[in-house]
């Protein structure tokens, strides 16, 4: 329950700020899915990481194939799927893992880099930065967060 408030939030003031600034939050559950993550920064550090990889992937694979719209987005989707595998497999060989990851480290890393490519990288991340500390202040205001 605590996800749908955070990504109901987070699609409220991601869209918001779209109206008034034309900048797109990374996607649109990205933000709320951020903001319950600020107590796990290595998860968030390793979902942005994966997302400039998936990012500089496709760009290179658009340079040698005709990338556009939907099928741009899914190549992204399914780089970040693969790589945030990839990630894991490694992660877990290391046995460095304390838990698993979930959907932050699978799905978001395509979506915040299809973003970044569409609207630039520091745009992308600033937009980012300041819709999920405001989902994360809301949910803490309304007592879903403690």
């Amino acid at each position: 329950m605590i996800l749908a408030h955070a990504i109901a939030l987070g699609l409220v003031l991601g869209f918001l700020l779209f109206e008034l600034t034309g900048l797109v939050a990374g996607g649109l559950v990205t933000p709320g899915y951020f903001a319950l993550y600020f107590d796990r920064p290595f998860l968030m550090l390793q979902a942005l990481l994966i997302s400039a990889a998936v990012l500089a992937l496709l760009r290179l694979l658009a340079r040698h194939s005709i990338l556009y719209g939907r099928r741009r987005f899914t190549v992204a989707i399914l780089l970040g799927f693969g790589l945030q595998w990839l990630w894991e497999a490694l992660y877990w060989n290391l046995d460095l893992a304390a838990s698993r990851m979930d959907a932050l480290g699978y799905i978001i890393p395509g979506i915040l880099a299809n973003e970044m490519d569409r609207q630039g990288i520091g745009r992308t991340l600033v937009s980012l930065l300041l819709v999920s500390c405001l989902t994360r202040l809301l949910l803490r205001l309304l007592g879903i967060l403690p």
